[in-house]
């Protein structure tokens, strides 16, 4: 099975959560798009960041942005962004939706997207934040045979969202923030 899409989303504590596995990373992976709740203005020099520290190339999203393998894109602050898909694959679509949640960009967007889209060839990752934004996305992910992990109480800033999921039945395994990096390639090997 090939992946297509390795969908990942946080919000509170989550810009270091997302770091700490990326950088665990080696390049060439399937394509990773990223929903972390952060305003406008932000999520440039977030992307930046991630791109210097990590074996992969990371980069904000642009509307239209085609997914690669090896690249990974943040979605803009204060933007909406969901997947999109043609003859040529998947991409992105970034607009200045309203706000799911209360947040823009919202995680939901990309996980439900990806199930639609993707559905058994995606992978869906839900690290610590507040509230309950992405559990929904990440639980239609599941019902679609998609592989979905939660990042565990212990090691979460906000078990919030994570939480939210769990007790929906949304996640396949739940771990400690240390050890997702170690599952992601153990799937992505199994499945390739």
């Amino acid at each position: 099975m090939n992946i297509k899409v390795i969908a990942i989303g946080a919000s509170t504590g989550g810009t270091e959560a997302i770091l700490d596995i990326l950088k665990k990373l080696p390049d060439g992976l399937p394509p990773i798009v990223i929903t972390q709740h952060m305003p406008a203005g932000f999520t440039a020099m977030y992307a930046q960041r991630l791109d210097r520290a990590c074996a992969m190339k990371v980069k904000e999203a642009k509307d239209g942005d085609h997914l690669e393998r090896g690249l990974a894109l943040v979605a803009p602050g204060g933007m909406q962004l969901k997947l999109t898909g043609n003859s040529s694959g998947l991409s992105v679509r970034v607009w200045p939706g309203k706000r799911l949640h209360g947040v823009a960009p919202a995680v939901d967007k990309l996980f439900h997207s990806a199930a639609k889209l993707a559905g058994s060839s995606a992978v869906g990752i839900i690290l610590t934040g507040m509230g309950q934004d992405g559990a929904s996305g990440l639980l239609e992910m599941r019902r679609r045979g998609a592989y979905t992990i939660g990042q565990d109480k212990a090691s979460c800033i906000v078990y919030g969202m994570p939480m939210a999921a769990y007790e929906m039945g949304a996640v396949c395994i739940q771990a400690p923030l240390s050890g997702i990096p170690a599952i992601l390639m153990n799937y992505l090997t199994r499945s390739s």
